[in-house]
């Protein structure tokens, strides 16, 4: 008698392909991140974040004319309804920023005339106005809940630029605006990460984009995906100076705990985002008369991969989260917004996928997702349990 095939259960669906893209490839042994087709190290260098979402939504790099017509769309999609600030204000302060991220989202789809419009050239609207709103949105809540009334968007300046002047209320430093649009170029898009899947997942029930994005940001709001640079800084802050790093990577591992920022799911080298942000924290830093916390990640990071190969035999790699978190701290942002701020570039690639999901050209169409499960319960004996009335129990 032949062996009965057994399913293979795979945790995590880690090395299952379950669709198939045109947006990016991650290859992990080599270290590539890659945009339709162009390296992100290539687009760090080169492309702001507009021409990113150009390049994501509409499938290539604009020209001067199709990126000076975005630029428009989106600096005329900024503004948030009256109504939503209203709603903020009633937030309690201590609220969790992507807590109100996410109900934010929700609440745009009711403001939007087209949210449930199945239609291709919609989908491209909707997404531009979730691009442009969300960091709207995360700054007026950033000054609300510290008494402060929201600043309202500038029209006449870029993406980056935007943010921060929202944020902090006044024209933000050049180079500080350069080092965020790196940022959110570098963040714009890592293909099938959990927040992605939740808003294909939710995009292949033809539910409407603003549904979509609200998944992926509950998925990013997950400690293991978006906090991980949130922890990375409170372990920078743990340490507290360049000359405790060596006993704290020493603690840690003799407890059997982690470095946070080291190691990757996907990249069996050092993740390329990592050493794009790199220099961008330590100039920060210098801005800010402070470069504690760039040389405190630096001997960390030489000082943990050599521990570890030391101790485990293998190599243990940087990943996007570990200079993130001190380029952030040195421009002055608040660390409980650094999973937000995630949101507000990777939002360019959620509803790209979200695009890709619902309309995908090639053959056969894209499916609702229905993946299997295997059951462990228990019986009652061989067969199901027989019902036992109420009062016979």
């Amino acid at each position: 008698m032949e062996e009965e095939c057994k399913p293979t259960i795979n945790t995590g669906l880690r090395g299952v392909t379950v669709a198939s893209t045109k947006i990016s490839d991650v290859i992990g042994k080599e270290g590539k991140l890659i945009y339709r087709g162009y390296l992100v190290q290539d687009l760090a260098a080169r492309a702001t974040f507009e021409e990113i979402v150009h390049l994501l939504l509409y499938e290539r790099l604009p020209n001067t004319g199709e990126l000076d017509a975005l630029k428009k769309k989106l600096a005329a999609e900024r503004e948030i309804p009256d109504s939503l600030i209203r709603a903020l204000e009633t937030r309690p302060a201590d609220a969790l920023p992507m807590d109100i991220l996410q109900a934010a989202v929700s609440m745009l789809a009711n403001h939007d005339a087209e949210a449930a419009d199945a239609n291709k050239e919609a989908a491209l609207r909707k997404a531009i106005r979730l691009i442009a709103k969300l960091p709207t949105i995360l700054a007026a809540w950033e000054r609300i809940r510290n008494g402060k009334a929201p600043v309202a968007p500038d029209a006449c300046m870029g993406h980056a630029e935007n943010f921060l002047y929202m944020l902090f209320g006044q024209k933000p430093n050049a180079d500080l605006v350069h080092f965020f649009d790196v940022a959110l170029v570098l963040h714009a898009e890592h293909s099938f990460n959990a927040s992605t899947f939740a808003a294909r997942e939710v995009a292949s029930t033809r539910a409407h984009m603003y549904a979509a994005v609200s998944a992926a940001i509950g998925s990013l709001s997950g400690e293991l995906h978006g906090g991980a640079n949130v922890r990375v800084m409170q372990m920078l802050m743990d340490i507290g100076s360049p000359g405790q790093v060596s006993a704290y990577v020493n603690k840690v591992l003799d407890e059997g705990r982690l470095i946070m920022g080291l190691g990757h799911a996907v990249y069996q080298t050092d993740d390329p985002r990592a050493h794009i942000l790199a220099p961008m924290s330590k100039r920060a830093g210098e801005l800010a008369g402070n470069t504690k916390w760039y040389e405190i990640s630096r001997i960390l990071e030489v000082e943990g991969k050599k521990a570890f190969k030391e101790r485990k035999g293998t190599d243990i790699y940087v990943n996007v989260d570990f200079y993130s978190a001190s380029l952030y701290y040195s421009m002055g942002i608040p660390v409980d917004l650094y999973s937000p701020l995630f949101a507000i570039s990777r939002v360019a690639g959620w509803t790209a996928h979200v695009i890709e999901e619902q309309y995908a050209e090639a053959a056969p169409k894209p499916m609702l997702y229905r993946p299997e499960s295997k059951y462990v319960g228990e019986y009652c004996g061989p067969e199901e349990c027989s019902f036992i009335p109420l009062d016979q129990r």
